[in-house]
């Protein structure tokens, strides 16, 4: 497996792009290192490997943007149990391994939709956001795991979080609540009810939100 890592290790340097990388960090994106590699070319990296979970376990450990991001495509999905799913959510440290991590693994876990209802229901802010992201790529491929969430609970926990000092978990609740209303005209009625409450609000953010979700479902203003 050392000889592997070392060809990784290889790979993304000659991948490396310092501008990105520089530019990432004064974002606040930060990890012990950072090639800067964009994600088009780490899925090809990864297209040169096996799926391979102590590799993928070692890579993830690994303070290192890329590497993180390569050991979501590359461990084995019917080897990586619910117990270390919710590990990896609890130790996300920035959007795109957020997003990374949902779009590569988690969404096609067959305990995807458990993963969803616990990390929404937890206290920290980043860990919801995490949730509702899995919910959105839920909604994206119209997983079987979907039909399995409650979705009444599901979106009174984003309508409630839509108010949230956090921007990133007000942008994910949004997320959320605009791809399970794009699956089905019922569903953005019922999203577009749900939000009904922010008419009339003084607040320029729950105004901000109510507007784009009327666009998304075709309202006028």
């Amino acid at each position: 497996m050392k000889e592997v890592i070392r060809k990784i290790r290889t790979d993304l340097r000659l991948s490396m792009n310092g501008a990105v990388s520089s530019s990432m960090r004064d974002k606040g994106i930060d990890y012990r290192m950072n090639f800067g590699v964009g994600i088009p070319r780490i899925y090809q990296i990864s297209e040169k490997y096996k799926q391979d979970k102590e590799l993928a376990e070692t890579l993830w450990n690994d303070d290192v943007r890329e590497l993180k991001i390569l050991a979501t495509l590359l461990y084995p999905i019917n080897q990586f149990n619910k117990e270390l799913a919710m590990s990896w959510i609890v130790e996300i440290n920035d959007q795109e391994l957020r997003e990374q991590l949902c779009k590569n693994l988690l969404q096609n876990l067959i305990y995807a939709n458990e993963l969803v209802e616990e990390s929404i229901k937890n206290s920290i802010d980043y860990i919801r956001s995490t949730g509702y992201w899995l919910f959105a790529r839920l909604c994206i491929t119209k997983a079987d795991t979907l039909e399995k969430i409650n979705s009444d609970e599901l979106l009174h926990n984003a309508i409630s979080d839509l108010d949230s000092q956090s921007m990133l978990l007000r942008q994910a609740t949004l997320n959320a609540l605009k791809y399970y209303g794009r699956i089905s005209d019922e569903n953005g009625i019922s999203v577009l009810q749900k939000v009904s409450h922010l008419e009339g609000s003084k607040n320029h953010v729950e105004k901000e939100i109510l507007s784009i979700l009327k666009f998304e479902f075709g309202v006028d203003s």
